[in-house]
């Protein structure tokens, strides 16, 4: 057992390596070439007027194209934690919202989400926030060991800032963009309509549906070059985790299994992504001077590695607790009272 634990010591003493960095190189299900569709994503405020778009950067053999946010790899990626056989090694919280459970592990601002702050553990993660700033993750990881590995901020409350542990992302490179088009046309004759809706104005007919209705929009996009999942894992903010070694090789152990999860890309309609068969993942350690070396082996190791860590810092207690909105509406009142008094002020 103690061999395995410290399996992964140079990883967090000093001097060790920058990063674990996992490239995963994948297709559409349909086959390569075949149509996929990126998120859209709002235009700037300065833009209001115009429609969602793709974030495609550069031109040509040098676009890139955003195909999966930090934020979206991050929420698939935490209920790995719900499932086995990785449930054991995180307290499972469980919030109550009108006779439904809410998972901690689901919310997307994880210790920080006004959900959880609005249950009888808000003042504890308050709390815990306050000690990881002080350099005490322990309590924190009691409670909720994955805001540590994927990050968050407590924005609404101590302000506090925990940096992700992890980052994936998915991009395609060298892409086309397609549009698509489509004709609606009504069940009645443009006469017919015009002799029994004389009166109605277009604008009216039309979100009706009773008229001829074209449309051009996004069509998706072809990719020439590789897609790819790249995920990086951040050892030197590992290091900086302030805790006990026990507490460093848990939050190692989890982060780990997060980053070398497998992982069903069904990414939103249209966006189903498998692996390249032909293609092993590259993973790779990597040096603060620019050197690196092969990790496969390490990674392998994982959820044995993940296992043992978790037992020997001993998972925080698993908990059932309830919405109160009550909590929520203190929230909003303090919000009102902020409002005024800055309105006030610009008086």
């Amino acid at each position: 057992m103690s061999e395995l634990l410290g399996r992964f010591d140079d990883w967090i003493e000093e001097g060790g390596p920058s990063a674990l960095v996992i490239k995963e190189y994948l297709q559409p299900a349909a086959g390569i070439g075949e149509v996929i569709f990126p998120p859209t994503f709002a235009p700037p405020e300065d833009q209001r007027r115009d429609a969602p778009s793709y974030i495609i950067d550069g031109e040509g053999e040098k676009s890139v194209c955003l195909i999966d946010t930090v934020g979206s790899q991050a929420n698939r990626l935490e209920p790995v934690f719900m499932k086995t056989p990785n449930q054991g090694m995180v307290p499972q919280v469980i919030i109550k919202v009108k006779g439904r459970d809410v998972n901690l592990l689901e919310l997307g601002h994880r210790a920080a989400d006004a959900v959880a702050r609005s249950t009888s553990l808000g003042e504890e993660l308050q709390a815990a926030f306050a000690d990881f700033e002080k350099g005490n993750a322990v309590p924190l990881a009691k409670i909720a060991p994955t805001t540590i590995v994927f990050g968050a901020w407590d924005s609404r409350g101590t302000q506090i800032k925990i940096p992700r542990l992890i980052e994936s992302t998915i991009r395609a490179f060298h892409v086309a963009q397609l549009s698509r088009a489509a004709q609606y046309s009504p069940g009645l004759m443009a006469d017919e309509v015009s002799e029994m809706f004389a009166d109605v104005k277009t604008d009216a007919l039309s979100a009706e549906g009773f008229l001829d209705a074209p449309s051009r929009a996004l069509g998706g996009v072809i990719v020439f070059g590789d897609i790819v999942r790249t995920v990086v894992l951040n050892l030197t903010a590992l290091r900086a985790v302030g805790g006990s070694v026990e507490l460093r090789r848990y939050v190692l152990g989890l982060a780990l299994v997060a980053a070398s999860a497998p992982l069903d890309l069904f990414l939103r309609q249209g966006c189903l992504l498998v692996r390249v068969a032909d293609r092993p993942v590259d993973q790779k350690l990597v040096y603060r001077d620019g050197t690196s070396k092969d990790s496969t082996e390490c990674v392998q190791s994982a959820y044995a590695f993940a296992s043992a860590a978790s037992e020997a810092f001993v998972v925080g207690k698993s908990r059932s607790v309830e919405f109160d909105a009550k909590l929520a509406r203190v929230a909003f009142d303090k919000h009102s009272e902020k409002k005024n008094k800055k309105a006030k002020q610009a008086k």
